[in-house]
């Protein structure tokens, strides 16, 4: 019997730490692997220096995203989930300045990271995010380990042909879900919801406490992220002088209410009245603050991807302030559980990695998770439910990547916006139809991103050689 990849909701929303999870969240998790491995192998005492190469998109791209930065801090042990970011840039400055890491916040090494993180423009055969660790060791000898972000802040080692899983590790649900069908045919046999076939599989790595702790913190930093967005003015960082439009957005919809914290913001926007264009106006507030937080290396929430980490919370949000005004954390859970499962089904059946797919596994992946969740919240059907998500991506077929100066900020912040726009209107279009007549599954629109985007040039897979990204100078801005 084949074996069907298990991906846990918490696999598809993760808390990082922006402008990308591919490029900034996946190298520092790759180092905080490498470290671990030195570790294990009892080669971490022996490390006289390191050096870092980054291979394909995160080396054309790797500036603007932060690859370099990311690299450094997860060298030095920091973790993206508990850093405190207001010493991020006092960090980065010192070890540029005295040329010096202390390698884990333990054992200090010399680094300049001028000239030992290589830009390699060269791609690995296996996946566009490549990059390396190298250590020189007292004995002479050096060790390297290579690693590949694919996406989502997932990280991942090529395996050699002859190495076997350990069977051990492979983890099984009591649902085995690889295509929209299967999670279909089980909602039918359970009698259950969508939502609650998924939480059936993560109790089974998890206590409900843990789950509900997890989304708990997920929220959080969702919450925060629009709070902090909407609260903070001025130019993104990068060169680009992209002018922070959510802070002014907000304060013209919120008008003179008062309010000390996230929550009782929340509750404050439940106050205010809100018009058709209103709605459009706050939904697009919400999805540019978080991506603005994200594009200045603030902590946001991967759904499923940095990049993408606005359209999310933006329509969830919707719901929250707008749509049901009595909602809880049960509804705020549920959305999550449905978000996680659609957004796994795009990870196995196709990618959610803009250096493989385009913006289409990123912003169309994001649009897709939103609308399903938000349409079972809404009382929709299992059906309807896959309908909704297929709509979102239907209508994000074939759409690229071509970020400006390789920043995540021009077209993607407003893309974010534009994600949410489409999830709450397809969640609309499927609980006015009929899904049991629906034209096109969920599958096989997942199978025709993957078709788009193997098709797709590389100028437009999240390398800044095509589109916008040549067409736009810098020096222009």
């Amino acid at each position: 019997m084949r074996k069907i990849e298990c991906i846990s909701i918490f696999d598809m929303l993760k808390i990082g730490v922006g402008p990308s999870s591919s490029h900034t969240l996946g190298p520092w998790r790759a180092a905080q692997r490498w470290i671990a491995e030195l570790k294990e192998s009892k080669r971490f005492e022996q490390i006289i220096t390191v050096k870092v190469d980054l291979y394909g998109s995160l080396s054309l791209t790797g500036k603007g995203h932060a690859s370099d930065v990311a690299s450094i801090l997860g060298l030095c042990g920091y973790d993206p989930v508990t850093m405190d970011l207001t010493i991020l840039d006092a960090t980065i400055k010192k070890i540029q300045e005295e040329k010096t890491m202390r390698i884990n916040g333990e054992k200090k090494v010399d680094f300049d990271p001028e000239n030992q993180i290589i830009f390699n423009k060269k791609f690995l055969d296996f996946h566009p995010n490549g990059i390396k660790f190298t250590a020189h060791l007292e004995n002479g000898k050096k060790t390297s380990s290579t690693f590949f972000s694919i996406g989502g802040g997932f990280v991942v080692k090529k395996e050699r042909k002859n190495t076997k899983k350990k069977q051990e590790n492979f983890r099984q649900f009591p649902f085995s879900i690889e295509k929209a069908t299967d999670l279909l045919a089980f909602c039918k046999q359970e009698n259950k919801s969508i939502s609650e076939i998924v939480l059936e599989n993560e109790r089974s790595l998890r206590s409900d406490e843990e789950i509900d702790k997890n989304l708990h913190d997920i929220w959080d930093v969702m919450l925060e992220s629009m709070y902090i967005g909407c609260h903070t003015d001025g130019i993104l960082p990068g060169g680009l002088k992209v002018q922070r439009r959510s802070h002014a957005m907000h304060k013209r919809l919120m008008g003179d209410v008062t309010y000390d914290n996230p929550q009782e913001w929340l509750e404050a926007i439940r106050e205010t009245k809100v018009a058709f264009r209103q709605i459009l106006k706050w939904v697009s507030c919400f999805a540019i603050s978080v991506n603005e937080v994200n594009a200045a290396l603030g902590r946001v929430v991967t759904s499923p991807t940095n990049g993408s980490a606005g359209t999310l919370p933006a329509v969830l949000m919707y719901y929250l302030t707008i749509e049901n005004h009595q909602a809880t954390f049960k509804d705020i859970k549920q959305f999550m559980l449905v978000a996680g499962e659609i957004g796994s089904l795009f990870k196995k059946g196709a990618t959610i990695s803009a250096a493989m797919g385009g913006c289409q596994a990123e912003i169309g992946v994001s649009s897709s998770m939103a609308a399903g969740a938000l349409t079972e919240l809404m009382g929709g059907t299992p059906e309807q439910v896959l309908m909704a998500s297929e709509i979102a991506m239907e209508h994000h077929l074939g759409l690229t990547c071509d970020p400006i100066a390789g920043l995540v900020q021009v077209p993607c912040i407003e893309r974010n916006a534009m994600g949410a726009i489409k999830a709450i209107n397809a969640a609309e279009i499927a609980l006015d139809s009929d899904a049991s007549k629906a034209k096109v599954p969920l599958d096989k629109v997942i199978e025709t991103m993957w078709d788009t985007a193997k098709d797709m040039s590389s100028k437009y897979k999240e390398t800044s050689e095509g589109g916008l990204a040549v067409r736009v100078n810098l020096s222009d801005c």
